[in-house]
């Protein structure tokens, strides 16, 4: 098969996708859709809500008080003892973007032959276009100013302002600890339901700490795939975590969505023989609650110096209290604390 026999192909079945004036047909958008929501990205847990516009109110209710309340037979509720939800909208507005897809013509061969070129075609798109929305929804950021791609709207981490909490070290069991209880607790009814996304590399550091232990369960999380949790709460890695930081959260807080209109084109470099298709559509994020997420910053960072205590304070010289705090030619009291020249009960 020559190479013009190639790309002739590949340009018959890109026009099969885009037989719809080069939009991607209802079932074709569909497919699309479900194969960047199967990536191994941050979409795979967040939820997709489905749009006829470039615009959708996401509607949320819940009840902020208690419900019940003590009954009588064959008698109706007070009406101060009557309840009604509380209702509210929260805005997903898109914006248009675009990715590019490179198939040299090797694979476009290859998979010609095998009869799965539209296939083929939607797998790589999808890939790019998971990729892209991961980092849009976790890093944009409308004041960015050297990327315009993050600065088309807010993402996770610039929505979340409610519940930031300042951490420094490796992260552990007190980072999470913290986070937990920074959380409302009206949301942590249902712990299981809430998930910690960290970076892969945070992830390796939690895993390697809890695999510490001599024991089974240790050597299963070196050894093998073993899922981690924080009480209950799986520790989930993401790709485009910023190392510093860490987000507490119901994946299905975080809503995402993409414009059924999309469009598909294509071109090819003779020179790198390359074929090349361009996806377009409007894609956007909105987070349904901001004040059910927790947001850790500053994980790997140094502590800033100054006078410690706690656990381990002491300040030469002074005054130092806690489990092994002391000071320069003091004599130690109560477990190891204690002033200069002075013993004391620490």
């Amino acid at each position: 098969m020559t190479q013009r026999d190639i790309v002739k192909k590949a340009d018959l079945a890109v026009s099969d996708l885009v037989s719809g004036g080069g939009y991607l047909q209802t079932e074709q958008v569909q497919t699309f859709l479900r194969m960047v929501k199967d990536q191994p990205t941050l979409l795979r847990d967040c939820r997709r809500i489905n749009m006829k516009s470039h615009t959708r109110e996401v509607d949320k209710i819940g009840f902020t008080s208690r419900l019940l309340a003590p009954g009588t037979e064959a008698t109706a509720l007070n009406a101060n003892a009557r309840k009604k939800p509380t209702l509210g909208k929260v805005l997903l507005t898109t914006n248009k973007m675009m990715a590019e897809v490179h198939i040299d013509y090797e694979t476009l061969e290859d998979n010609i032959e095998k009869g799965n070129l539209e296939q083929v075609i939607m797998q790589e798109m999808a890939k790019q276009v998971a990729l892209d929305l991961e980092e849009l929804i976790l890093l944009g950021d409308t004041t960015n100013s050297s990327d315009p791609y993050l600065a088309l709207q807010n993402g996770v981490l610039a929505s979340a302002t409610q519940h930031v909490v300042a951490t420094t070290g490796a992260i552990s069991k007190a980072t999470f600890s913290a986070g937990v209880k920074e959380m409302p607790a009206k949301y942590l009814r249902n712990r299981s339901q809430f998930r910690w996304y960290v970076s892969n590399n945070n992830e390796i550091d939690y895993r390697d700490s809890l695999g510490n232990r001599e024991t089974a369960v240790g050597d299963s999380l070196i050894e093998g795939f073993r899922g981690v949790y924080h009480h209950g709460i799986p520790v989930v890695p993401v790709a485009m975590m910023p190392e510093s930081k860490a987000i507490l959260t119901r994946p299905d807080n975080i809503c995402w969505g993409v414009w059924r209109d999309i469009m598909v084109e294509t071109d090819r470099d003779i020179r790198s023989q390359v074929y090349i298709i361009v996806l377009s559509l409007r894609a956007g994020m909105v987070l349904e609650e901001p004040d059910a997420i927790v947001v850790m910053n500053g994980i790997g960072t140094q502590a800033s110096s100054g006078t410690s205590g706690g656990t381990s304070g002491g300040t030469e010289g002074g005054t130092s209290g806690g489990t092994s705090g002391g000071t320069e030619g003091g004599t130690s009291g109560g477990t190891s604390g204690g002033t200069e020249g002075t013993g004391g009960n620490g």
